[in-house]
């Protein structure tokens, strides 16, 4: 992780700095790129989310978008996949810019060989403050997801088990197995 220069509020950045950033404290934090696998891994439970959700007209599901979850500490997280309910929606239609201005009702990490645990710890402790509802941490080498419901009420999922999605998702039974089949060729 490489700290960059300040940033005020109204700071832009170019297209090509979109997906590797977060603002912590008004500081520039770049961040490492997802690898391929944790990529497909994320991209395909968006894609089964929004399968869910936009049938119930429940909310979005968006992967690697930037959040502001507190304007005034000008704190703005990436979550790897993040759930966003429409009651939370600011406005009708998303606006055109770098960051989107809600908290997300769900924030999703998939864990890269690069993520530091300290890292995930502070993410995670950062959506809770701002009002995140669920969490999910995403381990992928042994297939174990962790549902934290606050920064104290965790549960640990195996990869056989199902991922609910409790009062944020609701009637949302995934089987990891459902999962972790797109990041294997069928047999």
């Amino acid at each position: 992780m490489q700290v960059s220069q300040s940033l005020s509020q109204q700071d832009h950045v170019s297209a090509d700095d979109v997906e590797r950033y977060e603002v912590i404290d008004g500081v520039r934090v770049e961040r490492e790129p997802m690898g391929a696998f944790e990529t497909v891994l994320a991209s395909w439970l968006c894609s089964l989310l929004n399968n869910f959700a936009m049938g119930k007209k429940l909310g979005l599901a968006v992967s690697e978008v930037l959040f502001v979850l507190n304007a005034q500490r000008n704190l703005r997280r990436r979550p790897d996949v993040a759930f966003v309910s429409y009651a939370r929606w600011p406005t009708p239609v998303m606006a055109r810019e770098s960051a989107w201005n809600v908290v997300p009702d769900l924030a999703v990490e998939v864990v890269s060989p690069s993520n530091l645990a300290e890292e995930i710890d502070r993410k995670m402790t950062d959506y809770f403050h701002a009002g995140v509802r669920l969490v999910w941490v995403f381990y992928p080498d042994s297939g174990r997801v962790y549902v934290y419901r606050s920064p104290t009420q965790v549960s640990i999922l195996e990869r056989t088990d199902t991922l609910d999605g409790g009062e944020v998702l609701p009637g949302l039974q995934l089987p990891m197995a459902q999962l972790y089949a797109a990041v294997a060729r069928p047999e």
